[in-house]
């Protein structure tokens, strides 16, 4: 007899039979840690983020060497290009005695490409590589933090620009500065004192990590296009800071008894470790930034799939409710609404909240806007509530997609053509004369603008 169902049921009894609100505040915290590791392993497992970081891989073995190229060139201007061999030499740490030799030919690549004399089109073509990467990277993090809209091309341009010519720069720099700093007569001076040397040996073991955990940090807060909170985005990069620390080193162990891996494998033994500590370190930071997520979005804590599947029922009454929010901001002259904050107020998932504003939007009851100020779109009736009936409404959300689908609707049985002609009547009688400005009036205390 098979169990796993039965288990299963359990485990989710277990993690969502009870509210956290009703419970101790350790128990709720517990049950919360639960949920959160149950809903990363999910992601990895059923979901795609394990995909993303293998399709990851192949985009990183095509664009390191551009990458390191353009990096190079703009490190080269400020003085600083003397640090990309060392960092990149901790970055294959965990390869053992492998990581000196992939670093010695990605340099002698980097040096053998020389930007200057590619021309207009080579140079074209390596920032097209280079390029394709970040937004191969930015394609993964939005799935993690549910982002269906890309950025506008100029806008992608100009922001992976910045990466490329800014990011470097700055990395690099505060890497060139602990090192001038560890080397400097002072704090030589220093580590001579018992309690400060012992200290300053504490952090020369913490650096690398916390170095590590801020770069995840950077990363978290500025590819997903969306906004991420920065205790949020810290928190889930500790976390991969953690975990790069540890998969690092039993990676390491892994090489040092990998004789007979190489055996099997000869020179491509190299290439194929490569390939593999890659993409766990993609898979790393995609972990990292499902944990962000979550911490910033505990309302997707509270389902047990990865997306919360509305029945027509609770459909039409979301249609209803963001409707008459919007409304009601409207009446009042109160800044509009975005999907962040309208997620908050009615507490379900924003990607709920954004499929029914989607709905709204091609209805044309909507229209998307940019306030100033304001950080994401927000949504403004797109004509006066008094002339939006709120039976047309319900028959629109209740078609919505229907002429898109290609399905030809064939005439109903007689029986069933009863039927619905009996629904749509009852609903005319009981919504007739009701408008979208008296759906509003019924909300309950006038909702305060929130930042």
């Amino acid at each position: 007899m098979d169990r796993t169902p039965a288990l299963s049921k359990r485990l989710n009894d277990l993690l969502w039979g009870s509210d956290l609100q009703q419970l101790p505040p350790w128990r709720a915290r517990l049950l919360w840690m639960g949920r959160l590791l149950y809903a990363v392993t999910r992601d990895l497992t059923q979901d795609n983020l394990s995909l993303h970081a293998m399709s990851l891989v192949y985009t990183t073995l095509l664009s390191l060497v551009p990458l390191l190229a353009v990096s190079f060139s703009v490190l080269k201007g400020f003085g600083v290009h003397n640090q990309v061999e060392p960092l990149l030499m901790g970055f294959l740490e965990p390869l053992g005695a492998s990581a000196q030799e992939i670093t010695q030919r990605l340099i002698s690549f980097v040096d053998n490409m020389r930007v200057g004399v590619l021309g207009s089109v080579g140079l074209a073509v390596l920032l097209y590589t280079v390029i394709s990467l970040i937004q191969k990277i930015e394609g993964a993090f939005n799935y993690a933090w549910r982002v269906t809209e890309i950025r506008p091309l100029g806008q992608r341009f100009t922001q992976y620009l910045s990466v490329l010519l800014i990011g470097p720069v700055l990395f690099f720099s505060a890497v060139g500065l602990s090192a001038s700093l560890g080397s400097s007569t002072f704090v030589q001076s220093v580590m001579h004192m018992t309690p400060m040397s012992k200290l300053i040996e504490i952090t020369g073991v913490l650096a690398p990590y916390v170095m590590i955990s801020l770069t995840f940090a950077f990363v978290y807060l500025f590819v997903p296009n969306t906004r991420v909170r920065i205790p949020s985005a810290l928190i889930g990069a500790f976390l991969a800071g953690l975990l790069w620390e540890v998969v690092g080193g039993v990676f390491s162990n892994f090489m040092a008894g990998s004789t007979r891996y190489m055996a099997i494998y000869s020179s491509l033994a190299i290439l194929v470790l490569f390939m593999i500590w890659v993409y766990l370190g993609w898979l790393i930071l995609l972990i990292g930034a499902s944990v962000a997520f979550y911490h910033q979005h505990p309302e997707y804590l509270t389902i047990e799939s990865r997306e919360l599947r509305l029945s027509n029922r609770l459909r039409e009454r979301l249609a209803l409710s963001i409707a008459a929010e919007i409304t009601h901001r409207h009446l009042t002259g109160e800044p509009p609404w975005d999907c962040e904050l309208l997620s908050k107020r009615i507490q379900l998932p924003d990607e709920n909240i954004r499929h029914i504003l989607g709905m709204l939007e091609d209805a044309g009851y909507i229209l998307r806007t940019l306030p100033q100020g304001m950080e994401q779109p927000a949504f403004v009736l797109s004509r006066a509530p008094e002339g939006i009936p709120v039976m047309e409404l319900l028959e629109q959300v209740r078609s919505h997609e229907e002429t898109r689908s290609g399905f030809r609707e064939a005439s109903p049985e007689p029986g069933v053509a009863r039927v619905e002609s009996a629904i749509e009547t009852a609903l005319s009688d009981a919504l007739e004369g009701l408008t979208l400005k008296d759906l509003a009036a019924g909300l309950d205390a006038p909702s305060k603008p929130r930042t």
